[in-house]
């Protein structure tokens, strides 16, 4: 699934490996995503983390071996689309419990089945955006939050599949304000197989379809 250029020294190139430069190297892309939703939840001054989270998605989208793009594809890439940053689209939400209900499975080709279980619903969108949103919980060891939605803009302005806001088990996670969760919809991001069809990803369900648009965060790529 993954194409690998560089490794530690000392690996054989055979196929064990390169499994194990595979494992290492996204281990290593998982922490450095941790490490820059940290610095934006740390950050008092969401438009300034927004470029930062923009300059180091496009440093690991260029230079990082796990990047979604091909080598051929790095050589010439020259920075992700985006919206420009509106702070109307930065939301505090109440999370409302939802009854347990039936998890949400979709097939993923490589990776078998993955479970989606519903466990709130966010209460406090603006109306311009025309509903509100499902939280998920990914099934599984370790689980994690997840928030993939689609809008009035997917599969014309952004990538049709909808795109992620939030995703625990990449890091990808905005936290919490005054006992809310925060929704900052600038921070929408393509899943990796709007880049390349070697990835495939789990995506938005049919009632996480906002009937607005959502003019903020990752474009078409």
């Amino acid at each position: 699934m993954f194409e690998l250029e560089t490794g530690p020294a000392g690996l054989a190139d055979d196929a064990a490996g390169i499994a194990v430069r595979d494992m290492i190297t996204l281990a290593d892309w998982r922490r450095r995503l941790y490490e820059l939703y940290a610095y934006v939840r740390e950050s008092s001054d969401a438009a300034h983390a927004w470029r930062v989270w923009r300059n180091r998605r496009d440093a690991l989208f260029r230079d990082h071996p796990q990047s979604p793009y091909s080598s051929s594809e790095r050589a010439t890439f020259s920075g992700l689309s985006y919206f420009p940053y509106d702070p109307y689209l930065r939301h505090l939400v109440e999370l409302v419990p939802i009854e347990r209900d039936t998890p949400e499975t979709q097939s993923l080709r490589d990776d078998g089945e993955i479970r989606l279980e519903p466990f709130a619903r966010t209460r406090g969108l603006r109306t311009a955006l025309g509903g509100e949103l499902v939280v998920y919980w990914i099934a599984g060891y370790g689980g994690g939050i997840f928030l993939p939605f689609a809008d009035a803009t997917s599969g014309k302005e952004t990538y049709g599949g909808g795109r992620y806001l939030l995703d625990g088990i990449k890091g990808a996670d905005l936290g919490m304000k005054d006992g809310r969760l925060v929704l900052d919809f600038n921070f929408a991001y393509n899943p990796s197989c709007a880049y390349s069809p070697r990835w495939s990803c789990p995506l938005a369900p049919p009632h996480n379809r906002l009937r607005g648009a959502v003019r903020a965060g990752e474009r078409m790529p």
